[in-house]
């Protein structure tokens, strides 16, 4: 080498070193509030395979026990981002919170399960409303459903199944809110007749007690289901589209890994769930699940989230349908899917 090309050389590095430190610098935080349901698995396989931090992002997680209660922290912006149900992001916008669903992850997650005390009234032919009554005339009590909080999907879904599909008698059960780990272990306890669940719950339950049954799929209970979805605020978005961009990308690789190799998948979702003490074979078994659908694309629950809203209207969660302009942004999965994530 010559001493132009020396020169030249030492000029290019000097260049580049700037800006390697200035990506390094340009990593956004974003704190990330999330419910412990197996719906959440593609930003935790995104996270462990590290592609967030890929993306740009260095990402933080809190826990809530239900979308209604991380709205709260949305709104007073403790969070950046909502992984959860769809329902409560309309009652967030009545209240004027800026939010934008850029990517859903799963579909059809809520299911409905019901103990053994109340199983054994659900024979074949026996419809679900002859069994609720057939439980209350042999109990003199109504059956005590547990799901999470007014406005949330499962309790929107729960009551939907009840008075539109099954048509059950309201004096024959009885639904009682809680959240997901309570809703867990009031089954598991027989502190309830039935519940809605969504995997790993499911799983665990079932695993525990195998006379817990399963009576109701996701489309059954309320068809087209919407799920989980991220949703960030409007601030973070406008400000950082780029980084969003990256992020919907790694969701979509995240599906593909969880749907092609759920065996490399598992570790990072059980990581995030069961914090180490989950059987990881478990948490496998809860991705490949049947009440496990995971789904990026947020266009295809636009209609079923119009129609569940209508339903909280109905139901008094919601004063009055809202509209939907500006809350899903589209555009991050078009770009995702054109790029191969």
């Amino acid at each position: 080498m010559d001493r132009r090309q020396f020169l030249l050389a030492g000029s290019a590095l000097l260049a580049a070193a700037p800006i390697a430190g200035a990506r390094a610098q340009d990593a956004v935080t974003a704190r990330i509030g999330y419910i412990p349901v197996i719906g959440t698995a593609p930003v935790f396989v995104a996270n462990g395979e590290g592609w967030l931090k890929q993306a740009g992002l260095n990402a933080s997680f809190t826990v809530f026990e239900s979308g209604p209660n991380m709205i709260q922290a949305f709104a007073s912006g403790t969070i950046d981002f909502y992984v959860a149900g769809i329902a409560p992001l309309a009652v967030a916008r009545s209240r004027g919170v800026d939010v934008r669903v850029v990517a859903a992850t799963a579909v059809a997650e809520n299911v409905f399960v019901a103990a053994p005390s109340l199983t054994k009234f659900f024979t074949p032919g026996t419809t679900a409303a002859a069994a609720f009554k057939a439980y209350k005339a042999a109990t003199g009590k109504a059956a005590r459903l547990a799901t999470q909080p007014a406005g949330s999907v499962p309790n929107t879904t729960l009551q939907y199944w009840l008075w539109e599909v099954a048509k059950a008698d309201k004096a024959d059960v009885e639904v009682v809110p809680m959240g997901i780990d309570a809703t867990q272990q009031a089954v598991l306890a027989a502190a309830v007749e039935g519940a809605i669940v969504r995997e790993p719950a499911l799983t665990i339950i079932q695993t525990r007690n195998p006379g817990i049954r399963l009576i109701a799929g996701g489309q059954e209970l309320f068809p087209g289901q919407p799920g989980t979805v991220v949703a960030g605020s409007g601030a973070f978005v406008t400000k950082n589209p780029e980084v969003v961009q990256k992020l919907v990308n790694s969701l979509v690789r995240a599906a593909d890994l969880i749907a092609k190799n759920p065996d490399k998948a598992a570790p990072h979702v059980g990581a995030a769930l069961g914090k180490g003490i989950v059987d990881p074979e478990l948490i496998r078994k809860a991705l490949t699940s049947p009440a496990s659908t995971f789904e990026i694309d947020p266009r295809k629950i636009i209609e079923p989230s119009r129609v569940m809203q209508a339903y909280q209207v109905k139901l008094g969660s919601l004063d009055k349908e809202l509209p939907f302009d500006g809350l899903f942004e589209t555009q991050y999965y078009e770009r995702a899917i054109k790029t191969g994530g």
